[in-house]
């Protein structure tokens, strides 16, 4: 063939005709159940198994299903094997499932276990099924043809319970989904009745709450709940169901959220294992069998199992949420709606559905009812009807002739016409003409109930009730109420141990193992840089870190990695994601927030704050107004117990302070009292604990009254040449 010319076209005008076509058919065709809740491939599975006669008939190959399927489905062999995989009753992915199986289906619950090939496995329909095909041979719903058009194939399966609220389905169409979970048959019967009763009725009263096939536990919020059933959006959690076993010490997890599998929880354990998050797991183990789903995890001596699931349920998918959308197709259009809604729109198709099968019902019986009215005028003479036909000499004419003789039409002349030797004695056909009366009455009451809605309403509820009555089914999904659930204490996820902590000059930040720290040399600086303060606390403790932007930033040990000296450390006003130009001044431990926090400022003044100030209920990482910011910070003390502190000037002077001279403020940006008097032009410099200080002369720096000057400091009182808090703190 010559090479065809490249023509140009808009982009707009290909998704035109080609995208959106193939957009609406994934919508309207493939990935969006209807209102009778099943997908197309679905209905053409279950509708080629209902005419191969396997809703009463024994078990046949899957393999003869698929072939028979393809007549109706023009997917691969593969796609439809699988759509019978997952309505199989093998497989668990149903509520009620459809497919009788026999043979390896999988496991929905489980990723690896494959199902085997459609040659080695049988099914045939469920006597479930009978709910669904009840109506389907009485024109209650529309046939089309087929993708080749060589046989006929319902537009909608005509179930005569809601299952599009008790079959689960989930469908990722193109720009839209839909999520759908299942519901108890029961409870769905129940709120069917009890909304065609009275349409305002409390759904909630009756339709508790969704339920899977793999059971668990619904974690009830009523509210969130209230918005699903409203909205048809929302998202709700479900959590697995297990026991402990004290003797072997060994917890059981037997139920397993509908979201996850077996192999996906055993991984993230696993992981969590080897990052040293769990550390009460000694074993774990897949049990599972003809018992059904068992994952065994035996416990490390000593180790609590509430405290481990609570754990677990927060960190792998034992706990998992399923979010809903309920999007339906209704009349071809996709709709997402809240459960009145859906109630209300398979209420209008049921009507429909039942009042054609009347119609239909209603249309025979008028037949039969015509055929009887015409056999009983031949019962006034039935050896004249014998005569004329015994003397009508052309076959063709016997009926013609029939109808001259006894004034009826052709449809009640042929019936006459074909009846049996045997049978034109007079008991017989008097027995055929006492039904007309029967009959009339029979077709009197049809007409009533396919005018009136309310009857047909009638019969709905007569049919759910039979329903609920002969398929009882228990919860599978346990409920419990949000309240009842104990959230995990982040507490429990913090591994505890000694750590000493290092701020340096430059906003560094380290935080070393006691362990490490003995097996390190020289700790590592950057050059002009050095150690300010260090401290010794623990793993789970908080920290609170002064910047002089008079701000605090809070924030536990356990997020910083443990380090080395070798190591930098973490670069504070990046971790902390601090504003520009901020740096940290300070470290402060406030421990269980008892005690003061005493700041010295340069002009002098000192202010004594409760560090309960700092201790909020949220976890605010960031506190504005830290400290007064009128005068530059010269030392910020924790105060577990009064004491005395050494302030040093610039003019050589030296004032041994009790902190308990100093008032307690309420607020952390109060700028204190004047503690020290300093000459013009001279600041505090620098302020440390007694202890720290090497005073040998005490008595000559106290004082009585506030502010004092101090006295000059004298030389044996400046000890190593009045080291200064990064050294001391260093040392």
């Amino acid at each position: 063939m010559p090479n065809q010319p490249y023509i140009p076209q808009p982009i707009t005008k290909t998704l035109e005709e080609n995208y959106m076509p193939y957009a609406m058919s994934v919508i309207v065709s493939r990935a969006i159940p209807e209102i009778d809740g099943f997908k197309p491939s679905h209905r053409k599975l279950l509708y080629t198994m209902y005419k191969m006669g396997l809703l009463t008939g024994a078990r046949t190959k899957s393999a003869n299903v698929v072939g028979q399927t393809m007549r109706l489905n023009p997917h691969g062999d593969a796609a439809i094997y699988e759509t019978m995989v997952r309505l199989a009753r093998g497989n668990e992915s149903l509520l009620m499932p459809f497919v009788d199986s026999k043979g390896n289906f999988g496991k929905v619950y489980s990723r690896d276990m494959a199902y085997a090939a459609s040659r080695y496995t049988e099914v045939k329909l469920d006597p479930f099924c009978a709910e669904l095909f009840a109506d389907i041979d009485c024109d209650a719903v529309d046939f089309v043809d087929n993708y080749d058009g060589t046989m006929k194939e319902p537009t909608l399966l005509p179930t005569r319970f809601p299952n599009v609220l008790v079959s689960a389905n989930l469908g990722i169409a193109v720009g839209m989904a839909s999520a759908l979970p299942g519901f108890n048959l029961n409870e769905v019967c129940a709120t069917a009745i009890a909304y065609l009763k009275d349409p305002e009725c409390d759904l909630r009263e009756t339709l508790l709450a969704p339920d899977f096939p793999t059971g668990g536990e619904i974690v009830l919020d009523p509210r969130q709940m209230e918005q699903i059933y409203r909205t048809g959006r929302g998202s709700f959690r479900i959590r697995a169901k297990w026991q402990h076993l004290k003797k072997e010490n060994i917890i059981e997890i037997t139920e397993i959220p509908y979201t996850t599998t077996i192999e996906a929880i055993m991984d993230k354990v696993t992981d969590l294992i080897k990052q040293g998050k769990i550390r009460e797991i000694s074993d774990m183990r897949d049990e599972s069998g003809l018992n059904g789903l068992k994952i065994a995890i035996d416990l490390k001596r000593g180790a609590d199992p509430e405290k481990l699931m609570r754990k677990l349920m927060k960190m792998t998918p034992l706990m998992d949420s399923f979010g809903c959308n309920f999007n339906v197709l209704i009349g071809g259009t996709p709709r997402v709606m809240g459960i009145r809604e859906i109630l209300e729109e398979w209420t209008a198709w049921r009507v429909g559905c039942i009042r054609r099968r009347v119609y239909y019902d209603l249309q025979r019986k008028q037949e039969k009812l015509h055929l009887l009215e015409g056999l009983k005028k031949i019962l006034l003479d039935i050896d004249r009807a014998i005569r004329i036909i015994r003397e009508t000499e052309e076959d063709a004419e016997v009926v013609p002739n029939l109808m001259i003789g006894f004034g009826i039409d052709e449809q009640q002349a042929e019936f006459v016409a074909e009846i049996k030797l045997r049978n034109i004695n007079k008991e017989h056909i008097l027995k055929r003409t006492q039904e007309t009366d029967a009959l009339a009455k029979e077709i009197e009451e049809l007409k009533d109930l396919v005018e009136n809605r309310n009857k047909i309403k009638n019969v709905i509820v007569g049919e759910l009730r039979e329903i609920n009555k002969k398929y009882k089914t228990p919860r599978r999904s346990a409920i419990v109420y949000d309240h009842e659930v104990a959230e995990p204490d982040e507490e429990d996820d913090i591994a505890d141990y000694p750590v000493h902590v290092f701020l340096t000059s430059e906003g560094y930040f380290k935080k070393i193992t006691p362990q490490s720290l003995r097996m390190s040399g020289e700790q590592k600086l950057k050059e002009g840089d050095s150690i300010c303060q260090s401290a010794e606390s623990t793993n789970k403790s908080e920290v609170i870190f002064l910047t002089d932007k008079a701000q605090a930033y809070k924030c536990r040990l356990h997020e910083f990695d443990d380090g080395k000296a070798s190591l930098l450390g973490d670069y504070l006003p990046q971790k902390l994601q601090m504003s520009e130009g901020e740096h940290v001044r300070f470290l402060v431990l406030p421990g269980n927030y008892q005690g003061y926090l005493l700041y010295v400022y340069e002009n002098g003044k000192a202010a004594k704050i409760p560090v309960k100030s700092f201790d909020t209920k949220s976890n605010r990482r960031r506190l504005t107004g830290a400290y007064c910011d009128r005068s530059p910070l010269v030392a910020a003390i924790h105060l577990e117990e009064e004491g005395e502190v050494a302030i040093y000037s610039t003019d050589g002077r030296m004032l041994l302070l009790n902190t308990a001279m100093v008032a307690p403020k309420a607020t952390r940006s109060s700028q204190g009292v004047a503690v020290m008097a300093l000459k013009k032009n001279k600041v505090v410099k620098q302020v440390l604990p007694k202890a720290q200080a090497g005073i040998v002369n005490e008595s000559r720096y106290r004082t009585r009254t506030l502010p004092a000057a101090g006295a000059l400091l004298r030389a044996e009182d400046a000890q190593e040449k009045q080291l200064t808090l990064e050294d001391t703190e260093s040392r």
